[in-house]
């Protein structure tokens, strides 16, 4: 049993076909079935089931994929950062997270990094949701995930950073703008503008709607928090967003930010395959990307990624959230990666 002859045989349990994977690796599907022959030799069991239209795993074929996934995973990031550490940290960091992210919550940190690791490469790859990114952390050659914090998920360590509390975005002549906060009437009436349907922060968001015995309709879904307030500025519904970081800075042109006290926070944070695994230079970008989080919270220490960080506090019910009330958000992601 070679780890050649486990990475063939977990590229076929996820194609579903030894010709798709024949086909990725430039070799013969002949080729392909020898590893899992080999693998189905030294164990005396058999591991896939051949159909018409591909092969499935066996019960056997399953417990073997399930462990030799986390294994091969973990034995390539330790074999990544023992390059680093042979070339001096030099090499690349791969980052997958939402669109909007780097412009939301990373630019202090990708700068900063930069300066102090000028020989490696900050790389990032889009994903629309956070099942896409923990999905392309088990799959691809990738360090970190910036994603909403949800359930557990085999094989992949969240590390939550920071909380976001939600906001709902109004036109500045709609009535609800003078209000100091939105609250559960407001909501029930509003044509809500959520994230995707099938995204980690929809999931949460229509949970606590739920839990409030709410049920909004007319609601517009969106890739992304930037899009969302759009529609809303062009009078398409009111959008339900996280308190974004660049709310602070720049006003929304014609939109008002009310707070939404009754919803919780969305959490935010770090997903990887393993933390103790990650090379030196990615686990800094971690940890400069935590502390920009840690330096926007009042009272908060500089901590790095993986020891969490205090809720973002929930702007005072006493005025409308503007652009200079918005508290410092950290995390998440424009696109929540959500």
């Amino acid at each position: 049993m070679t780890l050649d002859d486990l990475r063939v045989f977990i590229a076929v349990c996820r194609a579903g076909s030894l010709s798709a994977v024949a086909r990725d690796l430039s070799c013969t599907q002949s080729a392909v079935s020898q590893h899992v022959k080999r693998l189905e030799r030294e164990l005396a069991v058999s591991l896939l089931e051949r159909h018409p239209r591909g092969v499935v795993p066996t019960s056997a074929g399953r417990i073997l994929h399930a462990a030799a996934a986390d294994g091969i995973g973990g034995i390539d990031l330790a074999l990544r950062r023992l390059g680093d550490l042979v070339r001096g940290e030099s090499g690349a960091v791969r980052v997958t997270t939402g669109a909007t992210t780097v412009r939301h919550f990373m630019g202090a940190a990708v700068a900063r990094f930069r300066e102090r690791y000028p020989q490696v490469t900050l790389e990032f790859q889009t994903a629309s949701s956070s099942r896409a990114c923990f999905d392309a952390l088990a799959d691809d050659d990738l360090d970190l995930a910036w994603v909403t914090i949800g359930a557990p998920v085999r094989g992949i360590e969240q590390r939550p950073v920071a909380a976001l509390p939600w906001v709902l975005a109004v036109q500045s002549g709609d009535p609800l703008a003078a209000r100091p906060h939105a609250d559960l009437t407001d909501l029930a009436a509003a044509r809500l503008i959520k994230p995707p349907q099938a995204s980690t922060s929809r999931v949460q968001l229509d949970a606590a709607l739920a839990d409030l015995d709410l049920d909004p309709a007319g609601h517009t879904s969106v890739a992304d928090w930037d899009t969302a307030l759009l529609l809303t500025e062009l009078g398409v519904g009111q959008a339900v967003v996280p308190a974004l970081p660049a709310l602070r800075a720049q006003e929304p042109p014609g939109l008002t930010l009310l707070p939404v006290p009754a919803l919780p926070p969305l959490s935010v944070g770090w997903a990887v395959r393993r933390w103790d695994a990650l090379s030196p230079p990615a686990r800094a970008f971690a940890d400069l990307v935590a502390a920009d989080c840690a330096e926007g919270g009042a009272g908060r220490d500089r901590g790095g990624a993986g020891r969490g960080a205090d809720a973002v506090p929930v702007p005072a019910q006493g005025s409308p959230l503007r652009a200079r009330d918005v508290p410092p958000a950290s995390g998440g992601s424009g696109t929540p990666a959500g």
